[in-house]
Formats: structure tokens, sequence, C-alpha cells
């Protein structure tokens, strides 16, 4: 059927506490706010099936954090929402607070404000179902996107190897610049807008709060559909995709890199509304909870992190803050990225208990929206898309429903170079790309 009933609502969760805004390998308490973060909540309910899609402006969704907001939510009598009708996820942003209470700068005060303020959305969203009708799309844009991993003149590969590079041979990978759209209008007018953007929303650093190039698509976007109208960009699997163009020396870390994509990618969605076709089908939800290993870490692997750990006594790695450290340091071989990655292996020696993972789905017919945690590379998302929902308008959302964070590399990726396939930066086994994907090939039968 075409009809869906639908209820949306959004809450500010702009710090309030002193606490680190999470991205980097150091902590860098915010000062300002540049612009608001949000909690977007989507509350779908047709023929008895309800499900909700739970967005955030921040860097993930850990588990703490969505094992909070569940447990809030069945406090506070919300007993239509399940881990197998919810999707929660966030936009990625490193211009965000951190909510990982593992991570240096995490304040413990902020994570009960940010699950208040959720629940608060989430009964405005319930208690104003309204009849809405669906239309989907896609569209495409590519003057964005990057392979952030390349290879390099001597045979490896490095993340982020820095602009103009000569020794830069060719990128390892793939990107996928296609955007599904999904939408629900009311009176001809388009109320909620899904949209499945991939690539890393980290394009500002420093100090100030910001939801970064995803805060200025959603606002341009919000302006033009008027009042009363959410958008979520919904962030596609961008583990190993960025912004950055390393083939010219334009600054790209900066505040206006963040409007000029946002409002960049904007456009290009408010080009296709037009030609967004009305569709019927039926609500649907499924899902699964999963484990999946931890990395193992090899001999070699915790001796060659011993030697760096002693060969740089004099480096503090633990509460530091100051300039922005990124990937980028770990491809130059300074010290301090040397040593902090060296002592964060180090630190994952005693952790051997499996992740939690579940896996959701929520699909009208021919268009559905898939949940996988973390960060995985773009390879993942086209595999999920392309490949297990071959023929529907399909949805790769990443950073969903806690579990863990971190990267999630191809099998293929391990052993070539770059910062995502070491164990600081991807916790999970190896192989876990492999059985995500399997089980979603489970799941849909």
């Amino acid at each position: 059927m075409n009809t869906v009933k639908f209820g949306i609502a959004r809450r500010n969760i702009n710090p309030q506490v002193p606490v680190s805004l999470a991205g980097y390998f150091n902590i860098r308490m915010w000062k300002s706010v540049s612009d608001d973060l949000e909690v977007r909540v989507l509350s779908l309910e047709q023929n008895g099936t309800a499900a909700f899609i739970i967005q955030y402006d921040l860097i993930t969704v850990s588990d703490e954090l969505y094992q909070g907001a569940l447990a809030a939510f069945k406090d506070a009598g919300f007993s239509a929402i399940r881990p197998d009708n919810l999707i929660m996820t966030a936009t990625h942003t490193h211009t965000g607070p951190e909510v990982r209470s593992n991570r240096n700068g995490s304040a413990s005060e902020y994570l009960p404000y940010v699950i208040a303020q959720t629940v608060e959305a989430v009964r405005e969203a319930m208690s104003t179902m309204t009849d809405g009708t669906l239309s989907r799309g896609i569209t495409s844009d590519a003057r964005f996107i990057f392979n952030r991993r390349y290879w390099m003149k001597n045979g490896t590969v490095v993340t982020n190897p820095g602009k103009l590079n000569p020794n830069i041979r060719t990128s390892e990978g793939d990107i996928d610049p296609e955007i599904p759209i999904l939408a629900i209008s009311q009176a001809g007018k388009i109320k909620v807008l899904l949209l499945n953007i991939v690539n890393h929303t980290d394009t500002i650093g420093g100090n100030s709060v910001s939801a970064d190039w995803a805060g200025f698509t959603v606002r341009t976007l919000q302006a033009e559909l008027g009042a009363g109208s959410v958008v979520m960009p919904l962030i596609g699997c961008s583990g190993n995709i960025n912004h950055f163009d390393v083939s010219t020396n334009m600054v790209q870390t900066h505040y206006p890199e963040a409007e000029r994509i946002g409002k960049g990618y904007a456009e290009t969605v408010s080009k296709a509304l037009p030609s967004l076709q009305a569709f019927s089908a039926d609500l649907k939800t499924f899902g699964k909870s999963i484990p999946v290993d931890r990395r193992r870490l090899s001999r070699q692997e915790i001796a060659d992190a011993q030697a760096v750990m002693d060969k740089y006594p004099e480096i503090e790695v633990v509460g530091v803050s100051g300039a922005d450290l990124t990937s980028e340091d770990l491809a130059r071989q300074t010290p301090f990225a040397l040593k902090y990655f060296a002592y964060n292996l180090l630190s994952m020696r005693e952790s051997t208990e499996p992740f939690n993972i579940t896996l959701t789905g929520i699909s009208f017919g021919e268009a559905v929206i898939a949940s996988l945690p973390g960060e995985p590379f773009v390879e993942i998302g086209l595999a999920l898309r392309k490949d297990i929902f071959h023929g529907k308008l399909a949805f790769a959302v990443s950073h969903g429903n806690g579990g863990s964070s971190g990267y999630i590399p191809n099998p293929w990726n391990y052993g070539r170079g770059g910062y995502e396939t070491t164990p600081r930066s991807n916790p999970f086994d190896t192989m876990a790309a492999s059985k995500l994907l399997n089980v979603w090939r489970e799941i849909i039968r």
C-alpha cells in the first residue's frame, strides 16, 4: 500500500558539560558551538507493523548509547520499540562530543542527557503519527568522494598520504557516488527525506561543535521543504572514503569546506526530488543479533608494539590535548602516532569477549534500509546494496546499533598498510566483513 503512518521529531543535543570532541587521537575539549547537533527520530507504522529510525549528530552510536536508550525506552513504556525494528545511527561528525566511555575526554554526564533528549523526541514522534505517501528515487554525486587509501610507489598502502604526494601511485579501492532517496509526503509536500550518502564527516577539526557537512545538508534541504520537515542523511559505508582530493593543494580542513560539501549534496538531492516516483509496498522489519569475534593479536604484533613503546619512553599518549592528531600523523610516521597506536594495541590484549552486533532491516517492498556496525569499507556497502539486495533501492547504513565502533575492512585489505587495518582502529576479527554479509544473505531469505 502507498500510505504509511509516520511521526517525526528533533531535539538539540549540544553539550552542556565539559567534554572532548570525538574523532581524533587527542583530547579536544569543546569551546564553542558553530552549529547545532540534533537527534532526529522517524516513527513508522503500517497495518500494525512499527519501525523506528533514530539518527544522531555524533561520532557513532556507542554500545552505551544504544543499550542505555533501549533501557530508557522500556522505562518510558515504548513497548513498540524492539531491536529488530529499530535502526539507531550517527552522522559520524568529528566535531561532536565523545560518547564512548572508554575514550579519554568522555563525560559521564553527557550520555544521560542525550538519552533523555532521545526519549522526548521519540515520545513526540509517536504521539503525532499521521498519514503520508511514499516515493523513491536515486541520484549521484561524485564531486566530493575519494577512496582515501592509496597504493604508494614502494608497494604499500597508506591512508591519507598527503596532498600532491609524489609517491602516490593509485587509489586502492572503489567509491560509491549513488544517493538513494526515500520520501514521505503529505498533501503533496515532502515531510521526510531519507538519503544514503557515502562519505566521511570530517571536514572541520578544531574545538567547535558542529554537525559538519551533514548538518548543512539537513538545514539546506529542510529550509527548502519547509517547516515541520525532517531530513536524515544516513551515512553509508565510508570507512575508506573521505573528501580529500590529493591531486590538488586546496584547503579542505575548515568550516567553509563543510558548507561547500553539505550544500553541494543538498543541491544534487534537490534537483532529483521532482523525479521521485510514488510506490506502494508493505512495511516489514527484520533483524538478527550475532556475535562477532574480536581481533586476535599475533606475537609479532605485540612484540613490535612493545618495541615502539620502549623506543619512545618520554612521549605521553594518554590524556594529551593540543593540536589535532589524525591519521595523517600516522602516515608521516610521527613518534607520537606510532606510540599511540602501539599503546592501544597492547591495551587490547586482555579483551577476548566477542562483540554482540544487532543487524536491523526496514523495508517497503523494493526499498530497504539495512544497518551495519562501525565503519565498513565502501566495497561492503556495495556488496550489500548491489549483490545481496540486487534490484532494490537499498540503503546500507553504517554506525548502527552499538556493538562497537571501529573500521571493518575487506579481508584483502589486511597486510597492505593504512591505519584502518591496525588493531587500534579495527577491533573486529579480520573476517568480520564476510560474516556480516553472510548473515544479511540469511536474513533476507
